[in-house]
């Protein structure tokens, strides 16, 4: 997998954890809390309620609410109204608790009512039920008016149960902080019943117990409304609420957790990264101190391994290099070695009279000059190719003449020899090249002259071969000589490298000419194939672009 793919999927995956971890808390608290703060706020809203009905339905009035208000929103947390449709408001939190009143929230205002709800026992009919309501009427208004003022006045209100589901008041005794004296406030008892109120309980029908009951409650809620305590209004809530923060204590510890798993992975990818980094830089260090055999372990597909696999291949080549220098060096110590060794001796010999200067002598020190000027010359020659400093006159040229041309100026040698040297192919018609024609008259030259100096003994043949196809120009130099071991084949275009271990004058030539030929096709952008036979001969073909 490519590293920039690891990376990024590494990076993609701590980004999902983390906002999946995070959403995961996040939902898990919000849900909780969010339960939590509805239980909360219906135990609230059923406390207050309670608590106001219970003042209410307690004392026949909500004169003196506001403590009971303040303190309820001091234990619940709520801002509290409260008010009825006759008195208006009543009561407001923020004014008890010295605040600014804040704007009412949302939530819908709910209704409390105090007052109590008429029974009956099931056995008693519906036509005494209606006479009795009246005098319950009667007595209600008297006992809640006197609850009212024992409230008003500061004084407790004991409150026991009565008949018919109604309450019984009492005067329970002054209460701390109440007003000073007694309370003129007077029990009048039930009275007799008053004719409106006889009048319209006897309005409600006597069909059925339920519909009697109904219709004899609300009979007493209207009747009752003047004096028992009206419907209170409650109103919850504020517009800027801060209501319940999420808990810092999880989100700090999956934080922590996503921190430190983000963490791990930077240091494993940072190991991953540097330790091969790290590697590169000794084994480079090393490299540039000239230890060539320094190397990297290189595994893996990604970016990383490619770099190592290919800082192993410059070694390897800057070891080869440094390998060819040094048998170019003593290659060429050893080819100009015996030459100048002989001619040393012979000058040495002439000087000292030994010798005589005679033609013959002449002639072979000669010789031996044009060797070892020829040996320089190809190196040179293949120096300037190798660096591309060769210099090369293209035009476009007939391959045809081109091999005519090379065959001209082999056939002395050749004859000379005993060798038969030929041209097949080369018939009537233009076969185009694009190069330099003295280059390549030089390169087919080396290839002439090593088949013609090694096709021995003298009966030997040599053939040019010249063809055009798909697009590429082939011309092959074939020999029926001694042929070449398959072995040496990889070495064949090596420098100095011969065939011929003796590098005899009758075989050897400088051992630069197949490297010069292979140089100078390769930058006409062709190649130089070949296949050869112990015993039966070989065949070099070169192969331009036509």
């Amino acid at each position: 997998m490519s590293f920039r793919v690891r990376v990024f999927a590494l990076i993609l995956l701590v980004a999902v954890a983390a906002t999946a971890a995070t959403a995961w808390l996040t939902l898990r608290q919000v849900t909780g809390q969010l339960r939590e703060s509805a239980a909360a706020d219906r135990q609230s809203v059923t406390r207050i309620t309670e608590e106001l009905r219970a003042y209410g339905a307690n004392r026949g009035t909500w004169d003196g609410v506001a403590p009971t208000v303040r303190a309820l929103a001091e234990e619940t947390g709520q801002r509290i109204r409260i008010g009825t449709d006759r008195q208006g408001q009543i009561a407001d939190s923020d004014v008890l608790l010295g605040r600014d009143p804040r704007p009412a929230g949302t939530a819908p205002a709910i209704l409390v009512d105090p007052r109590p709800e008429l029974e009956f026992p099931s056995s008693v009919a519906p036509g005494w039920m209606r006479k009795a309501t009246a005098s319950v009427i009667r007595s209600y208004d008297s006992n809640v008016s006197y609850a009212a003022c024992l409230t008003r006045f500061g004084h407790r209100v004991t409150v026991l149960p009565g008949k018919f589901g109604l309450p019984h008041f009492q005067d329970g005794g002054k209460a701390p902080g109440g007003k000073p004296g007694g309370a003129p406030c007077t029990e009048t008892g039930s009275g007799v019943p008053r004719r409106a109120d006889l009048a319209a309980a006897e309005a409600c029908p006597s069909t059925g117990r339920a519909e009697t009951l109904a219709c004899l409650r609300r009979v007493f809620t209207e009747r009752t409304a003047t004096v028992a305590p009206q419907p209170l209004t409650v109103r919850l809530g504020a517009v800027d609420d801060a209501g319940q923060s999420l808990a810092a204590g999880p989100t700090a510890v999956v934080a922590a957790g996503v921190a430190a798993a983000a963490l791990a992975c930077a240091l494993l990818l940072s190991r991953a990264v540097l330790r091969p980094v790290r590697a590169l830089t000794s084994a480079s260090r090393g490299l540039g101190e000239g230890d060539l055999g320094r190397r990297v372990p290189a595994s893996g597909r990604d970016e990383i391994g490619e770099l190592g696999r290919s800082f192993n291949r410059m070694a390897d080549s800057l070891q080869d290099s440094e390998e060819r220098q040094r048998r170019l060096v003593g290659d060429i110590a050893h080819e100009l070695r015996t030459p100048l060794a002989n001619l040393r001796g012979y000058l040495e010999a002439l000087r000292d009279g030994v010798l005589e200067a005679d033609a013959e002598l002449l002639d072979s020190l000669h010789e031996e000059v044009l060797l070892q000027q020829r040996i320089v010359d190809d190196l040179q020659d293949l120096a300037l190719a190798e660096a591309g400093a060769l210099t090369y006159h293209r035009r476009t040229l007939d391959a045809r003449e081109l091999v005519e041309a090379c065959r001209t100026a082999h056939s002395a040698r050749a004859a000379a020899a005993g060798v038969a040297l030929d041209v097949v192919g080369a018939g009537p018609g233009t076969v185009r090249l694009h190069g330099d024609p003295d280059r390549l008259r030089q390169a087919l030259g080396n290839l002439v002259g090593n088949a013609v100096r090694h096709t021995a003994p003298a009966g030997g043949v040599v053939l040019l071969e010249l063809t055009e196809e798909d697009g590429f120009v082939r011309i092959a130099v074939r020999d029926t000589g001694s042929g070449i071991p398959a072995d040496d084949l990889p070495r064949l275009f090596d420098r100095f490298w011969r065939a011929d271990a003796a590098r005899g004058r009758a075989t050897g030539g400088s051992g630069l000419g197949l490297s010069i030929a292979r140089q100078i096709v390769a930058d006409h952008g062709g190649d130089v194939e070949v296949t050869s036979e112990v015993g039966v001969g070989s065949l070099f073909t070169v192969v331009l672009p036509a």
